[in-house]
């Protein structure tokens, strides 16, 4: 395994020299602070592979840990809480703030060595996660750049569905699905050929059959990350209409997920309101009407579409 960089946050001198050398043994790179401010300093300017936090004197390490497992930029580096207390009420602390592990004092450099090892690995599975989910997001933007038409179009779906969805009080889970939805729903275009992506007119029969395999190109390349795993359905059945004459799948009534219902409203929504080739951006008030009338059609949520009607305004 290729070293790792390791952050000891530790008031106690002679206990992050001894951290220091144990973990420099197996070809780490320890970095020592011994303050708070210190150890969310380093993480924010250069991030850690993993930190160790025994700051107990100063009764900090369990406010530390919370502060960086509540930002996107370091949640995910593991944080091992070392304490001589071994009660059940510092782990449940610990557990509470969000650490990944515990040691408690006198280390056994066995023990710790091993763990550490692992945390590692486990880091390491991370970063390649992150790394595909990257290039993922980046194939998102790809579409864009290959249509002028629709710059910042996955841009304004994604902050038009969070808002939407917070205004439907949705769990953070789901917010952050609609983000990620918002902005990946047509990357299943990236196997549309620009003949057809970008043609001014209307679609021939057989290219509409290639246009409507978008959702399922997409919902394939999503597939092999968990982290997108409540993406998928989105980015697969935003085409999808009430009354079952949507596609890929042709859902109906219920079986359409809320969250596709709601990346294909604010879809419309902006689809209309912007200018293309073709036509001229509608004003609001014609694209709500425009809405409504899909909605007595069956293909829409009534329900759904006068909340985003009555919300729209703030979204913009």
């Amino acid at each position: 395994m290729l070293p790792a960089t390791i952050l000891v946050a530790d008031d106690d001198r002679p206990s992050a020299d001894l951290l220091h050398d144990l973990l420099a043994l197996d070809g780490h790179h320890v970095r020592c602070v011994d303050t708070r401010q210190g150890a969310l300093d380093m993480c924010a300017s250069d991030p850690p592979d993993l930190v160790v936090l025994d700051l107990v004197a100063q009764g900090q390490g369990f406010e530390v840990c919370r502060v960086l497992k509540d930002n996107d930029e370091t949640r995910l580096i593991p944080i091992v809480i070392v304490t001589a207390q071994s009660e059940r009420r510092e782990r449940l602390r610990g557990i509470e703030a969000g650490a990944d592990d515990f040691l408690s004092k006198p280390f056994d450099p066995v023990e710790l060595r091993a763990r550490f090892r692992s945390l590692v690995r486990l880091k390491r599975y991370t970063d390649e996660l992150e790394s595909a989910e990257a290039v993922i997001l980046g194939l998102g933007a790809t579409i864009e750049a290959r249509d002028p038409s629709t710059r910042g179009h996955c841009q304004r779906l994604a902050r038009y569905a969070t808002g939407f969805g917070r205004a439907l009080r949705l769990s953070s889970r789901d917010l952050e699905a609609l983000g990620r939805g918002g902005f990946l729903h047509d990357i299943g275009k990236i196997a549309v050929p620009d003949h057809v992506l970008l043609k001014s007119g209307a679609l021939d029969p057989e290219e509409t059959l290639v246009m409507r395999e978008h959702p399922i190109v997409g919902d394939t390349l999503c597939s092999g990350l968990r982290s997108l795993r409540d993406v998928r359905p989105i980015v697969r059945h935003h085409h999808e209409r009430l009354d079952g004459s949507g596609y890929p799948d042709g859902l109906r009534e219920d079986a359409v997920p809320l969250l596709a219902q709601i990346v294909a409203i604010v879809d419309v929504f902006d689809a209309l309101t912007t200018e293309r080739p073709y036509r001229k951006a509608l004003p609001h008030g014609m694209a709500f009407e425009v809405l409504e009338q899909e909605s007595s059609k069956g293909w829409r949520d009534g329900a759904l579409v006068r909340e985003f009607i009555g919300i729209a305004e703030t979204l913009l």
